[in-house]
């Protein structure tokens, strides 16, 4: 409707750091017009303020996706009258651009996921499983989930660029992270419907350079308006029929809570490559745009990457 109430703030801008005493202490310092809800005007007034070296970055992401809009436009008018090779040349250039922005949203990731490391381990708290909200269609943020995947030092997904940003307290020790990873598996296991997933004893393993090590975890939690089940259970059925056949996909299962109308959707993945794959396929793109119709409330995310041998 234009303006955020607390809910769909904190729904929106938890990040699994800030506690909600906090996030309510921001929420207030922004509303600025004292109405209990935060409109454009006061959000743009806040952040504006502590943009820094940010206003840079934005002003020229700004000025990138315009390029790129009109070299897509371009793209699409001249490639079917184009010869062969000048079609290969455009693929070629089309892939070269989709890498190298790739690449900066794994150094923007690492950094991401490195500071809010180190804030917990200053807070001296534990590690929770990341809680993330779907962003509702319509809206531009290019953030569509809060992502807080555990990395380790000699994960595959750790690289150059990912060891820029750690500061100087470190991460937690090796095992530790093992240790943790483990018990929050055998937790999200326990709750599957059909336990046909057996995980062999905790041992240390050695990964060798490129080796697809971790597999990603998804629990998809939906409270369902009673009067849309029915509509919603199709819709479901067909989310899953598609995504089991995705190369990438290794199990889906799906639990009916009795005592109300929630739905909890387990989804295994070979990595996060395969994931975030899948998320930009039709059907996806479809099931998540139907839910803002059958869904009391945003769906509940929850991921983790764990060691790839089950």
């Amino acid at each position: 409707d234009g303006k955020l109430s607390f809910d769909e703030f904190k729904a929106y801008f938890a990040d699994g750091v800030l506690s909600g005493e906090e996030l309510h202490e921001l929420f207030h310092t922004i509303d600025t017009h004292n109405t209990d809800n935060l409109d454009t005007e006061e959000l743009c007034e806040y952040f504006s303020q502590h943009l820094g070296e940010y206003e840079n970055v934005l002003s020229v992401l700004e000025d990138l996706n315009i390029t790129i809009l009109k070299a897509m436009d371009k793209t699409k008018k001249d490639y079917q009258e184009a010869s062969n090779l000048e079609q290969f040349v455009t693929r070629f250039l089309l892939k070269e651009t989709l890498n190298q922005l790739q690449s900066l949203q794994s150094s923007l990731e690492c950094a991401m996921e490195t500071t809010e490391e180190q804030t917990r381990q200053e807070r001296q708290g534990p590690t929770k499983p990341e809680v993330l909200s779907i962003q509702w269609p319509g809206k531009r943020s290019a953030r569509r989930l809060q992502r807080n995947n555990s990395l380790l030092p000699n994960s595959p997904h750790f690289s150059t660029e990912c060891s820029l940003f750690i500061f100087s307290k470190g991460w937690i020790e090796e095992d530790s992270q093992w240790m943790t990873q483990i018990n929050r598996l055998q937790k999200l296991i326990d709750r599957l419907e059909k336990k046909d997933l057996k995980l062999e004893p905790f041992e240390e393993e050695v990964l060798e350079e490129n080796a697809k090590s971790h597999i990603m975890i998804v629990q998809r939690q939906m409270s369902v308006i009673e009067e849309e089940i029915v509509e919603f259970r199709l819709a479901l059925k067909q989310y899953v029929e598609s995504a089991s056949t995705q190369g990438g996909c290794l199990h889906v299962s799906i639990q009916k809570l009795p005592s109300d109308s929630r739905f909890i959707v387990y989804e295994f993945w070979e990595n996060s490559n395969a994931w975030n794959s899948h998320l930009q396929m039709n059907y996806s793109k479809t099931f998540q745009r139907s839910n803002v119709d059958f869904l009391e409330t945003p769906e509940l995310i929850t991921t983790m990457l764990v060691p790839g041998k089950y």
